[in-house]
């Protein structure tokens, strides 16, 4: 009986504990670039930023709000490529997004209510960038 009883609270802590793990968001695309955004909550995000050095590229935005840093989302994200081709178009569900570029050079158009950000960037192989983007 004692056995019986150790295997089901082992099993419950097991379950608790994975449960209590945050999921990193579903895997999106556009223009076949894969893409996650996301980072609502301390779990998510923890989530995100372990996940980031498995991508070339983090984005990371927020706005200053009565003198400090705050997180937002829903900034719309465009990237355009070295031919100025529109590769990719999205909008953030959070205050970072994960985006698989191959190696080159681009730049990002991220807009958020109505201001509209420009920055040039060039991804190399095996070399994760973050780009903190910040609107007043």
């Amino acid at each position: 009986m004692k056995t019986l009883l150790k295997i089901i609270l082992l099993a419950q802590l097991i379950f608790l504990s994975s449960w209590s793990l945050a999921q990193i968001p579903d895997t999106q695309y556009s223009g076949g670039i894969s893409y996650i955004t996301g980072g609502v909550g301390e779990g998510e995000t923890t989530a995100i930023l372990s996940e980031s050095k498995q991508w070339p590229l983090l984005l990371e935005m927020s706005q200053i709000e009565n003198g400090r840093g705050v997180w937002i989302f829903g900034a719309g994200i465009k990237i355009i490529n070295s031919k100025n081709q529109i590769i990719f178009t999205a909008q953030a569900d959070g205050p970072f997004m994960l985006i698989n570029l191959e190696s080159g050079d681009y730049v990002i158009e991220a807009t958020y209510q109505g201001v509209m950000q420009k920055r040039a960037i060039s991804i190399k192989p095996d070399s994760p960038q973050k780009i903190s983007l910040f609107w007043k």
